[in-house]
């Protein structure tokens, strides 16, 4: 009979279900749903009516965390990073995590190991999770062609309620926070050219990631506007790891520094990599050979000697980007940078 719901083995009566709610309306439990979950576009008024009507009479109380999960709006939020060794993640999850948690949001991450198409593939994956943010962060790279396939997820994913933004390079249309990498390696080169250096070698990752490009060039133009020339022969392209810094130091040390007085490492995991290898090739760090790094990890104060570095509040441009997620922001927020001499560059 239209409006019964079944007894349990106790006797009591069964909670109605949403399919008892669509038999009592007359309309698909797909309809039904939409109806209940507030995504009336493509059902009809009647329709509509027709199932409010039949939830109230059945006392129906909606599953709350599937239909939280219909709208797109579940308590999580997913954060996709490049590198779940490097510090540079660690502390960006840590303000990303802090910022969701006063928000009552979980955090889940997933590790795309710099591989943009690693990247798409666990947006892809994403989608079907529907968290309520996701967060990408890590630098963009050219000519992988999966642009266009990542932008087109991430807006589909926006269009069902979805919430995105990046910390990146202002690359894809999405709400960013973006790093002054250009900006904090000028600094650095002319604060170093201040104190005294003039040869300089470089260890960079390849020139499609833009983070490196960024600073790379930053660094160069800092050089010049101090008067000082980089000879491409002392720029050495590697792996943007501890492991790339350490086999380009190697490098370096094994064909001759030829006067070179400075290394500068485009992040600092490189830049230990790299103190440790001059270590190995019988070569003091501070003292044989000044190096500098970027990002001022954890870690740069704790190696010896510590390490010189431009200092990006890594923990506050995650807080920022969830920030700017939960705004439904879609604007470009700017980190500034400044730069840290230590004991690993000391005057000349």
């Amino acid at each position: 009979m239209s409006g019964m719901v079944e007894a349990s083995p106790d006797g009591r009566p069964t909670p109605a279900t949403l399919h008892d709610v669509a038999r009592e309306a007359g309309v698909s439990v797909a309809t039904a749903s939409r109806a209940l979950n507030g995504s009336t576009r493509n059902v009809r008024t009647e329709n509509v009516s027709r199932v409010l009507a039949a939830a109230a009479k059945l006392d129906y109380e909606p599953h709350l965390s599937a239909q939280a999960i219909a709208k797109g709006s579940t308590r999580t939020a997913a954060l996709v990073v490049g590198d779940v060794a490097d510090p540079y993640f660690s502390s960006i999850a840590a303000g990303v995590t802090r910022a969701a948690e006063a928000a009552g949001l979980i955090v889940t991450m997933a590790v795309a190991d710099r591989s943009p198409e690693r990247e798409l593939e666990i947006v892809r994956t994403l989608r079907g999770q529907r968290p309520r943010v996701i967060i990408i962060a890590g630098s963009r790279v050219d000519g992988a062609g999966t642009r266009d396939a990542l932008v087109e997820e991430l807006a589909q994913y926006r269009t069902a309620g979805g919430r995105v933004v990046l910390i990146s390079q202002q690359d894809l249309p999405f709400g960013t926070v973006t790093i002054d990498n250009r900006g904090g390696a000028g600094q650095l080169a002319r604060a170093l050219a201040g104190a005294g250096y003039r040869r300089f070698a470089v260890i960079r990752a390849p020139e499609r990631v833009r983070t490196s490009r960024e600073r790379v060039d930053g660094f160069t133009e800092g050089l010049r506007e101090a008067g000082v020339s980089l000879d491409d022969r002392f720029v050495v392209e590697t792996e943007f790891t501890r492991a790339g810094g350490y086999a380009a130091a190697r490098e370096l040390a094994g064909r001759g520094l030829d006067g070179i007085e400075v290394v500068f490492a485009v992040n600092d995991v490189m830049a230990i990599g790299a103190m440790t290898a001059f270590r190995d090739a019988g070569l003091v760090p501070g003292e044989d050979i000044a190096v500098a790094g970027f990002d001022d990890i954890g870690s740069a104060v704790d190696v010896v000697p510590a390490l010189t570095s431009v200092a990006v509040p890594l923990e506050e441009a995650g807080a920022s980007a969830m920030r700017l997620a939960l705004a439904e922001g879609s604007e470009t927020v700017r980190i500034e940078t400044r730069v840290i001499l230590r004991e690993s560059t000391p005057p000349r």
